[in-house]
């Protein structure tokens, strides 16, 4: 069973995206802030994160380089939600950790797509 993290402040986006990868193998954990993702990437070491861009404590960025940061966990593929333009997500410089990034609203087969992708080791498009 492969484990998926979902990190996003907004309940009804968490409810969405866990809805959309509903499947039998993924165990499928939530973080509703960017500290808590921090720590269930160190502790549980999911095959896939999924990170809102804005988030309290810790931004996506944040949770993103702390991740690039550490070698136990540097090769989790992290999949970045944004409102924004990529380039505008990252302040103009790409972060070497993120597999992909998605722009809301993103389709939920785009979401499906890319999260296979990534559990695949195969490289993004998006």
């Amino acid at each position: 069973m492969q484990t998926l993290l979902i990190a996003d402040d907004d309940p009804d986006l968490r409810l969405l995206l866990q809805t959309t990868l509903e499947n039998p193998a993924y165990r499928i954990l939530e973080a509703s802030d960017g500290e808590s993702a921090l720590h269930l990437v160190r502790q549980e070491q999911p095959d896939v994160v999924i990170l809102d861009r804005m988030m309290p404590k810790l931004d996506g960025l944040d949770v993103a380089q702390a991740v690039l940061a550490d070698p136990a966990i540097r090769d989790i593929p992290l999949i970045l939600l944004t409102a924004m333009e990529q380039s505008a997500a990252v302040g103009g410089e790409p972060v070497p950790a993120v597999f992909a990034y998605l722009v809301k609203p993103f389709s939920p087969l785009q979401l499906l797509e890319t999260v296979r992708q990534a559990l695949d080791g195969a490289p993004s498009s998006t």
